[in-house]
């Protein structure tokens, strides 16, 4: 017999003999958006940009990205970033353009709240998601662009957010903070080989958009920092998602289709998302969908994934009053160590935008398949509860293996589905077999 410390070993280092070994191989859906060498280089310096930690430069990078969009180079413009600290307010990109952080360069925002530009609530939202009305402008934003690379040598991108947490806790927000990075109806978006640090809220937030590659970002906030989601894409498709690290005080990754009745009537679902090898931790959840999902969300592939000192590994979450669906989502070798909630599938999780939500619009949740989880350091396996009027169905779980010293059940309702290989044994609403086109 194996003896039982070196079991424990085993669990506890194979999310990284598994990164190691998955490492050399070439499965990815980073092709989607290819890197683009730019022929024309220009630097900020060149647009009167001082990186001495001190000086406000969005005024020149505003001039620059307005440059760049006026010229319209053939093949596009690279603005390059040298190394020191540019501190800078919000400005936005342009399409064709590449924004390179060189190593030891960190773009700074300023923490002059004061006059951080707003914009109109997400049609998707009707409102800002704290808040009524609208919205403050992310750090770096684009709008209606295509063709856009951030990238460099881990530049780093420091939202310096202590001062929007304060104001979010003390209650003096007048609206909902600024995301680091957000892309609206854009497209051919690339980031790669980046730091982001300190994210006044969401950190990327692609909304609207098609083509978004994510790849080698490191993503860092302090654990007790409010609503500091990783990556959220959010009405939009075609987005792949890998080789990334994310220890942030929320969710790490959230898809996301909009809330309530506006995401209802808006009507644009996210789908066709992959989210590989991404590894790091959260009070939250891991990876979730959810569970403003009202426009609906749907073929999902989640794999190679692994999560430490984390509140919930796999999260889908919805509730009434959301609509829209969640279907065919896979998640597939995912490992977990000092866990408080292994998987939760539920239907009560969420607020509401106002009072105008449709209490009739229940979400439909279907084929959710979780195959080849392994976790230590467990202290519940999961929960799976649907909504009476909408039995979540085809929840399947193949090969789940969760270990705690606890030894509590799950817990099920209104839920339909099939269990193998599953310890601790989940629930009887699922059946032990699975039939041919089910799971």
């Amino acid at each position: 017999m194996v003896p039982t410390s070196i079991i424990l070993w085993l669990f506890l280092v194979s999310p990284f003999l598994w990164y190691c070994c998955m490492a050399n191989e070439e499965v990815t859906c980073s092709w989607k958006v290819p890197m683009r060498q730019r022929r024309e280089v220009i630097s900020i310096k060149d647009f009167g940009g001082v990186g001495d930690g001190k000086t406000v430069n969005t005024w020149a990078f505003r001039k620059a990205v307005y440059r760049i969009s006026r010229m319209r180079r053939i093949g596009g413009t690279m603005l390059h970033v040298p190394p020191g600290v540019w501190l800078t307010g919000s400005f936005n990109l342009t399409s064709h353009m590449t924004l390179y952080l060189a190593k030891g360069a960190t773009l700074k925002a300023t923490q002059d709240t004061r006059n951080w530009p707003l914009m109109d609530p997400l049609p998707s939202y009707g409102r800002g998601r704290e808040l009524p009305g609208g919205r403050y402008t992310s750090l770096i934003h684009g709008n209606g662009v295509r063709d856009v690379i951030i990238t460099g040598e881990k530049g780093v991108i420091d939202g310096q957010g202590e001062v929007w947490w304060d104001m979010w806790r003390r209650r003096t927000l007048r609206y909902t903070r600024p995301n680091l990075i957000e892309f609206m109806h854009s497209s051919d978006i690339l980031i790669t080989n980046i730091v982001l640090l300190n994210s006044p809220f969401w950190n990327i937030h692609p909304v609207y958009s098609s083509n978004v590659v994510i790849k080698y970002v490191s993503i860092f906030a302090p654990h007790d920092s409010p609503n500091t989601d990783g990556i959220d894409p959010d009405s939009s498709s075609s987005v792949c998602i890998e080789d990334t690290y994310i220890s942030t005080g929320d969710d790490m990754v959230a898809i996301k289709s909009g809330w309530d009745e506006y995401g209802i009537a808006y009507g644009r679902p996210s789908y066709d998302i992959t989210i590989r090898r991404v590894h790091g931790s959260s009070p939250f959840s891991g990876i979730a969908i959810g569970s403003e999902a009202s426009g609906g969300v749907n073929n999902i592939l989640v794999e190679d994934v692994s999560l430490y000192n984390t509140g919930i590994g796999i999260h889908v979450k919805t509730n009434v009053g959301r609509g829209g669906y969640i279907r065919d989502v896979t998640f597939k070798n995912v490992f977990m160590n000092n866990v408080r909630k292994g998987i939760r599938i539920v239907g009560d999780v969420g607020d509401h935008p106002d009072e105008y939500f449709n209490r009739f619009a229940v979400p439909r949740v279907d084929g959710v398949n979780i195959k080849d989880v392994w976790g230590v350091n467990v202290q519940q396996p999961g929960a799976i509860e649907g909504i009476t009027s909408s039995r979540f169905t085809r929840i399947c779980l193949n090969n789940v293996k969760l270990w705690g010293s606890r030894n509590m059940p799950w817990t099920c309702r209104d839920v339909t589905g099939a269990a193998l290989g599953v310890q601790p044994w989940p629930c009887a609403e699922l059946t032990t077999s699975f039939s041919e086109g089910y799971c």
